[in-house]
């Protein structure tokens, strides 16, 4: 193993919600030279360089890559535009974080592995969960033989109104199975150490179209693993946008010698209630105290924990966790769940050789 003293440069493509989450870990870590921003609104990129400190603003991801200070990139666009950023950076020879969808076809992630072999950099795929001490705790639980075989996992991801409506601003271009499908179906995945074989899924539409943004309400996603597992998965986008968090995560793991709760949203560890608060995103009267919190002045949650964790793996020369494969399943598997809900029956999933 190489540990490397000079700091690396670095490079985010969108700066956006996620996007700014990772200037603010970037720009904090010693070992990180933040020295590019890049995005389409170059206004927006410059606030973000100039809070930072970035020396460099760009407009297109191409002109970015011309950087030769650039040595590893986030992609933190939208879903539908990770694949082109993508697969330029690695062509490059940058190495490359990139959020969930890894992609949304599966020709551009083959594509995207295939040329990150070929350049030989690294590649990992922000899913973040694996980070979460609660998750992380289940599938220890799962390793150690405490829990014995699992059986049955049951998740809830899902969000309010608020995300489909003023959260992102890009909900026609995407679903909330594209958006929230990617974690909970690597996070599966994960916990039972197999491949996703069958997918029946149903969708619904009508609430959100009525708002007119043209996408589905919700899905609900029932996997058969190869092994015999049990995965039932539900992400809807029309929670009632007064309900006390912006997101409702419930998990259950059932084995056979034991049972897992996991409840990373309404657990409670913080509420508050004031008259001077309003009712509504970011003051709900429950904070996040687990994804993406803010402590002293420092981005503290297992979503800082994955990008600093990638970080790690340049630092150190190692292999990272959640690497291109592992983006390209959850693809595969929404995307029957896409052909399931169309057609109201189960599918297949498609694996592809890498």
């Amino acid at each position: 193993m190489t540990t490397r003293t000079k700091p690396i440069g670095y490079g985010i493509v969108g700066v956006g919600i996620w996007g700014q989450l990772h200037a603010r870990v970037l720009a904090d870590d010693a070992r990180v030279n933040l020295v590019a921003i890049c995005d389409l609104d170059q206004a927006k990129a410059r606030q973000v360089a100039e809070r930072h400190g970035t020396p460099h603003v760009y407009g297109s991801y191409e002109d970015m890559l011309r950087d030769p200070a650039v040595e590893a990139v986030s992609v933190t666009t939208p879903d539908f535009a990770h694949g082109a950023p993508a697969l330029a950076a690695v062509r490059a020879g940058r190495h490359l974080l990139v959020e969930k969808p890894f992609t949304t076809t599966v020709e551009e992630g083959l594509a995207i592995i295939a040329a990150s072999q070929q350049s030989g950099v690294k590649l990992m795929v922000d899913f973040h969960t694996r980070w979460s001490p609660s998750y992380y705790n289940a599938w220890q639980s799962i390793q150690s033989g405490e829990l014995g075989e699992l059986k049955l996992v049951t998740f809830r991801l899902s969000d309010t109104t608020y995300v489909p409506t003023k959260y992102i601003s890009w909900a026609n271009r995407s679903s909330v199975l594209w958006f929230l499908g990617p974690h909970s179906i690597d996070t599966v995945r994960w916990l039972f150490g197999d491949e996703v074989r069958e997918v029946y899924a149903v969708r619904r539409d009508g609430v959100l179209s009525g708002m007119g943004i043209n996408t589905p309400d919700f899905y609900t996603l029932l996997l058969q693993f190869e092994c015999g597992g049990v995965a039932y998965l539900e992400h809807s986008w029309i929670l009632s946008p007064n309900t006390p968090n912006l997101i409702d995560v419930k998990c259950q793991l059932q084995g056979s010698r034991g049972t897992i709760y996991i409840d990373n949203s309404h657990n409670r560890a913080f509420e508050k209630y004031s008259e001077l608060t309003p009712h509504g995103y970011p003051d709900l009267p429950y904070a996040d105290t687990a994804v993406m919190p803010v402590a002293q002045g420092r981005q503290v949650g297992y979503a800082a924990e994955s990008i600093r964790y990638f970080i790690d793996c340049l630092w150190q020369d190692t292999t990272p966790l959640a690497g291109g494969i592992d983006g390209l399943r959850a693809t595969e598997v929404i995307l029957a769940a896409e052909q399931s809900a169309q057609i109201n029956a189960p599918v297949q999933v498609m694996r592809h050789n890498v």
